[in-house]
């Protein structure tokens, strides 16, 4: 590992023993609570800078997950494997703390599979738009659909389209521009199969820590009743609607979303504009 300086803080970066992940740590190690940040798909830890430069009080953890960013390593993608090393990472480096797990999209299915995998593991959880109701047909579907407008990736009109809807302003186009260059098809079609095959595995029903739910109220359909399935299958789950946001709270709004974390983690509530499932869903 290897302490390097971006922005106004410092950070250890490297590789873990025992794991094909690349991590990165700031924040204060000696706290009491361990934040660990999962990314989206065709992105990497890079988006979560915003959160790591506000829980400078807690000791953070963001790596990248297989075939993303620094972790991209000829290694195909599976929320089975992801979820393993993780949960083998977070042994490593928890001792005895507080354990907050923070996941978005493609890492907030792989939070869900950590979970369902050790549910006594995570004390707070904050899972942002996990998709648990599989696309029909779907792996017959993506190889050919991927080769055939893969060129188009590497074409910048079409990365800054992609960008837009995940609210990635300028300063993080040209990362995210050369990281979706990189990914080879192969990487690419593994995870979207991934992404659109997940269902709430066995076990998550047994989660032991406070577990919260959040959807933007303009995603699509299949992610509100994603959302909602994933809050009915374990008691210790809650869920909001994000009024105004589509898929990418932690983007769009950073302060707002910081707030929301801490907010939950420390006194189990959410800010008032969020809409609770039960009030949202028996209103539509």
């Amino acid at each position: 590992m290897k302490r390097t300086s971006r922005s106004e803080f410092d950070f250890v970066e490297g590789k873990c023993a025992g794991v094909a992940l690349h991590v990165q740590e700031s924040g204060d190690q000696s706290a009491s609570y361990l934040m660990v940040f999962l990314h989206g798909g065709g992105v990497s830890g890079w988006m979560w800078d915003r959160q790591v430069k506000y829980f400078v009080h807690y000791h953070c953890m963001v790596p990248d997950l297989p075939g993303h960013g620094l972790s991209n390593d000829d290694i195909i993608f599976s929320i089975q494997s992801s979820a393993e090393q993780l949960i083998q990472l977070i042994g490593e480096k928890a001792g005895g703390k507080k354990v907050v797990l923070v996941g978005f999209s493609l890492g907030a299915q792989v939070a869900v599979q950590m979970i369902s995998l050790r549910p006594a593991l995570i004390d707070f959880a904050i899972i942002n738009s996990a998709l648990v109701r599989p696309m029909p047909y779907a792996k017959k579907w993506i190889g050919p659909a991927v080769r055939l407008t893969f060129p188009l990736i590497k074409q910048r009109w079409f990365s800054r389209l992609q960008a837009k809807t995940l609210y990635l302003g300028d300063e993080y186009f040209e990362r995210y521009y050369a990281e979706s260059c990189r990914m080879p098809p192969d990487a690419l079609i593994a995870v979207l199969e991934e992404n659109m095959t997940f269902t709430i595995p066995a076990g998550f029903s047994e989660a032991a820590g406070k577990i919260l739910f959040t959807v933007g109220e303009k995603e699509k359909a299949v992610m509100k009743q994603s959302a909602k399935d994933l809050v009915a299958a374990s008691s210790n789950c809650n869920g909001v609607i994000i009024p105004g946001i589509g898929h990418g709270v932690s983007l769009a709004r950073p302060d707002f979303f910081n707030q929301m974390v801490d907010t939950w983690v420390h006194k189990g509530d959410v800010p008032k504009e969020c809409k609770r499932f039960d009030v949202f869903f028996c209103s539509s």
